[in-house]
């Protein structure tokens, strides 16, 4: 026995599988007879949704991973559009906007039932490098952040403090960095 298949015997850590019901496999059983490539981008679909069941991925994206062409990527798609084993959710223009592909929680779903209402408002976004220019391999800048329990240093030139009087046996308290190592 492989070790890939040895390792489908183990429990998966949390949070990878998907439910269907029976009468959804049989239903995929019958795509599977008429139409195999809408039956095979149903599979990818539902095994990159997240548990809303919704992923954004372009339709190279899609047909990279079936291992076909752009066209028939999107044969397969019309055809589980149109038996509404999926519903696409257009985000931006036609031109230059993308889909957002929900699967039917009749047939999969990844969450508790309870949870399906929220299906359209959560998705994963899978992006292959030929649909980016740049998967983010540029520095961006970072906003300082300061943890519970730090102190923040006073540094630079800056402006001066407000004139205040200081209270008869008070000063003021501020963290200082010093030359001096017994300080």
């Amino acid at each position: 026995m492989s070790e890939e298949i040895r390792n489908l015997h183990q429990p998966a850590p949390r949070g990878t599988w998907v439910q269907t019901e029976r009468a959804g496999h049989e239903a995929w059983a019958q795509l599977i007879a008429h139409a195999p490539r809408a039956a095979q981008l149903l599979h990818i679909l539902v095994a990159n949704m997240d548990k809303s069941g919704a992923l954004i991925a372009s339709q190279a994206t899609l047909a990279k991973l079936m291992e076909t062409s752009t066209a028939t990527t999107k044969r397969a798609l019309s055809v589980l559009i149109e038996q509404a084993w999926i519903q696409t959710i257009r985000l931006g223009s036609d031109r230059g906007g993308a889909l957002a592909y929900v699967v039917n929680s009749r047939i999969a779903w990844a969450d508790s039932r309870e949870n399906i209402r929220f299906a359209r408002f959560n998705a994963r976004v899978l992006v292959s490098s030929e649909d980016q220019s740049d998967l983010g391999t540029g520095k961006l800048l970072k906003a300082p952040v300061m943890a519970p329990g730090d102190i923040q240093l006073p540094s630079g030139d800056g402006k001066s403090p407000p004139v205040q009087e200081t209270l008869e046996g008070m000063l003021p308290d501020l963290p200082s960095i010093t030359d001096d190592p017994e300080a």
